[in-house]
């Protein structure tokens, strides 16, 4: 043998000999861990609000208040964002929090909902300041935000309000914050007068609330107790893709977020959030995200964004592009697998923001399909009306027409000669018509996403064929991975495009502040890095929805 490999051979051999013996003389078989000798205060800050601009309708304040009075009663919620992060503060002990009076849910409309108004931020963020004055100082801050909230005037709301926040609370504060996957967000976000550390779920559906909320909790106090630095590394891949191919359960969006968890795994004191942003709100960051945070580390948080963001881009194709039916076939292959006993049929009407499309209903009425319920159709008008009339369950509505009135694409109404009105209640109403055949109407948007769900209207789900939702991937939770329909369970999903604010084609949208750079629609673009278009900033935007419609 060469004697130089020889040597080589020894010390290796060396090396992993002494390897067991170094880390048991690091090992110790008793360990005091004192009490924390000071109290720290933080605060509690939500403002959530996923964001379709091209939807017709504002989101208001009264749509806001609608929904509740504004509310410092944030804890003990249990789960969720907030509820993990009260959570480990419990387990630490030592910990004052503070909850900021904060909108009490999201707008009356919910994610169908076009641009906030000035007056919303104003409302919310004005008051929001002056109680952090008024009850400061505060040690920390957490902001459970969902990353994708689109304000007239302000071109980037989350970042924003971080900076509010560290205008007042100071530079020694730690700032958290928690975020949806569909978050559109870039570098702004974790700058120096901005937050500290960014915490976003890796799942879809989002059973990974709670565990963000808590890793918030974890990186503040020991950024407070002096054993972390929070460092953070972003990347902006360039690529947008549609909400109803980003569920975690299929690839390419498993494979990304598992990519994640391995350097999250295999590195100490490593956080990975990987945003995939949310294609219909025309925002400036819109579009995929990702951010790193290491210990006091940032070459290893470059080196891990490097990879994920390469990783992203190298299945940008696979996630943009998929097969998806239109109305006419998706409804004909769902009537194919009822006649093939591969039932229940779960159709995701998923591109329909704003909850009044008919396009489904008309198919399935069309073909001749029975036993099924279309659960909802938004139709604010004919809610109030039968409300006003004083119909009871069991009554005859008459000719009647249900639906397409909530935006352009609605599609023409649904009419019916003649309906059993089944249900009704503040919130829902059913109309049971033709054979063993129901349409839920619902004063907004309603995305269902559970069968256990149809119990609350007196349907017997068992009973039904197919059932239609205004959903695009969280119905995977009550459906799927229930192991009630899906390729390998006895019933069948179908998935079905329709005209509506939520394409699954990205190419359909007109991206006037920032998309129009991004893959694909512009498919020979490079790969992006810590930015991945020109800056837009407030007096670059154009605030407009979908129609067209103009907001000062």
């Amino acid at each position: 043998m060469n004697s130089k490999i020889k040597i080589i051979s020894f010390t290796i051999a060396g090396m992993l000999l002494l390897m067991p013996l170094n880390l048991f003389s690091q090992r110790v078989s008793e360990r005091h861990i004192p009490p924390r000798d000071k109290t720290y205060r933080v605060a509690v800050i939500s403002f959530v609000h996923e964001t379709c601009t091209y939807c017709p309708d504002p989101a208001d304040l009264d749509a806001w208040l609608a929904t509740g009075d504004p509310t410092n009663l944030l804890f003990s919620s249990g789960t969720g964002y907030i509820g993990g992060f009260e959570q480990r503060m419990a387990a630490y002990t030592g910990v004052e929090l503070t909850g900021i009076t904060s909108p009490a849910g999201m707008p009356v409309g919910g994610t169908g909902r076009s641009w906030n108004t000035p007056e919303v931020w104003e409302f919310f963020t004005s008051r929001m300041m002056q109680e952090l004055k008024e009850k400061g100082p505060f040690d920390g801050v957490h902001l459970a935000v969902h990353g994708s909230m689109a304000v007239v005037g302000v071109a980037r709301p989350e970042a924003e309000l971080a900076r509010m926040v560290r205008r007042i609370v100071g530079d020694d504060a730690v700032l958290t914050m928690t975020l949806d996957l569909h978050a559109c967000v870039d570098a702004e976000l974790v700058a120096d007068d901005a937050v500290d550390a960014v915490f976003s779920v890796k799942r879809f559906p989002h059973y990974d609330a709670t565990l963000m909320g808590q890793r918030a909790a974890d990186v503040m106090i020991r950024t407070l107790d002096g054993t972390y630095n929070p460092v953070v590394a972003t990347r902006k891949p360039g690529v947008i893709t549609p909400s109803f191919f980003q569920g975690t359960v299929r690839y390419p969006a498993r494979e990304i977020m598992e990519r994640a968890r391995r350097w999250e795994n295999r590195e100490r004191d490593v956080y990975v959030s990987v945003n995939f942003g949310f294609a219909y709100a025309d925002v400036p960051d819109n579009g995929a995200s990702i951010y790193v945070v290491t210990n006091n580390d940032p070459d290893l948080a470059n080196r891990i964004a490097d990879d994920m963001n390469e990783f992203y881009w190298n299945h940008r194709e696979d996630f943009v592009f998929k097969d998806i039916f239109g109305p006419g076939d998706g409804v004909a292959h769902a009537i194919e697998a009822v006649e093939a006993s591969e039932t229940p049929v779960v159709i995701a009407d998923g591109c329909d923001r704003t909850g009044g499309a008919t396009w489904i209903t008309h198919e399935l009425i069309k073909q001749g399909a029975s036993n099924f319920a279309v659960g909802t159709i938004a139709d604010p008008e004919l809610f109030e009306k039968l409300t006003e009339k004083g119909l009871s369950a069991g009554e005859r509505t008459g000719r009647i027409k249900v639906g397409g009135t909530t935006d352009i694409f609605s599609g023409d109404p649904v009419e019916l000669d003649d309906a059993v009105l089944e249900f009704i209640d503040r919130s829902y109403l059913v109309l049971l018509f033709g054979n063993n055949n129901r349409i839920i109407v619902s004063p907004a948007l309603r995305q269902i996403t559970a069968p256990e769900w149809h119990a609350r209207v007196g349907i017997d789900f068992d009973e039904l064929d197919i059932v239609v939702h205004k959903t695009r991937v969280h119905f995977f939770r009550g459906y799927y991975e229930t192991g009630i329909a899906g390729d390998e369970y006895p019933g069948t999903i179908v998935k079905i495009e329709v005209p509506g604010w939520g394409p699954a084609d990205i190419t359909k949208i007109n991206f006037v502040n920032g998309g129009q750079y991004l893959y694909p629609l512009v498919m020979d673009r490079e790969m992006g890095h810590e930015w991945d278009r020109p800056y837009i900033g407030e007096k670059d935007m154009i605030y407009q929805t979908g129609e067209g419609v103009k907001l000062k």
